[in-house]
């Protein structure tokens, strides 16, 4: 995901992936936490891509922590 496609994008479906991507996060940190988790660097891409759709949307002047 890169911040042109997130540009293009309103609130609301900002929101939705926002939502969809602090679950995913979650998950792969109960994966970690049971040792589960192989590929430990799909952590810091979702963080990293939280931190982007955060920025779009306060650029939008509507962030929702």
């Amino acid at each position: 995901m890169n911040a042109k496609e997130l540009r293009q994008k309103n609130d609301a479906e900002l929101t939705k992936e926002l939502l969809a991507l602090r679950k995913a996060q979650f998950s792969l940190r109960m994966q970690k936490a049971t040792q589960q988790l192989t590929n430990t660097s799909q952590l810091g891409k979702v963080r990293r891509d939280i931190a982007r759709v955060r920025t779009m949307l306060a650029d939008k002047g509507r962030v929702k922590a």
